[in-house]
């Protein structure tokens, strides 16, 4: 490992172990926190085998993994047969925008399923309140994402 990529290393170990805290597969949090720390936001599997010390299959079943849940694509280098694994540009606002999606499923089994349990038992009433909580998340939730895009367009246009 060259010295300038020793503190890009550290970083990618570092956020890696708190995504795996947080729930994510280890490999797929080495390979998320790698390509998110690289320059162009995107490396072929080689590039993440070496960077990381990991065998091609680790990086394909992590690449596997973050692909289903939306936070990296596939794209074919081109006049090439080797695959770059890329962050999608807005990536924390679509997995977040996706998440909103999930609230919304699981709002409507809540109070389809306080209504079953009834809304006068003691079930029933934590069920409601459940969904209750979820839809006041989501309503949140959209406020705080629209907010980051003007606040985003704003400091774009500082920039310039």
């Amino acid at each position: 490992m060259r010295n300038e990529e020793a503190p890009s290393g550290r970083f990618v170990e570092r956020f890696a172990a708190e995504l795996a805290e947080a729930g994510m597969q280890r490999m797929a949090s080495r390979v998320f926190a790698a390509l998110l720390a690289s320059e162009s936001g995107s490396l072929t599997s080689a590039e993440l085998s070496e960077r990381l010390r990991i065998s091609p299959a680790a990086v394909s079943g992590a690449v596997r993994y973050l692909n289903q849940v939306g936070m990296v694509s596939r794209e074919r280098e081109p006049g090439s047969r080797r695959d770059r694994y890329v962050l999608h540009n807005e990536l924390w606002y679509e997995t977040f925008t996706r998440r909103d999606q999930v609230l919304t499923r699981w709002e409507t089994v809540l109070r389809d399923g306080a209504e079953t349990l009834g809304t006068d038992s003691a079930a029933g009433a934590r069920v409601a309140e459940t969904a209750d909580f979820f839809a006041f998340l989501q309503k949140e939730m959209r406020g705080l994402l629209d907010r980051w895009q003007e606040h985003r367009a704003a400091t774009a246009r500082e920039g310039d």
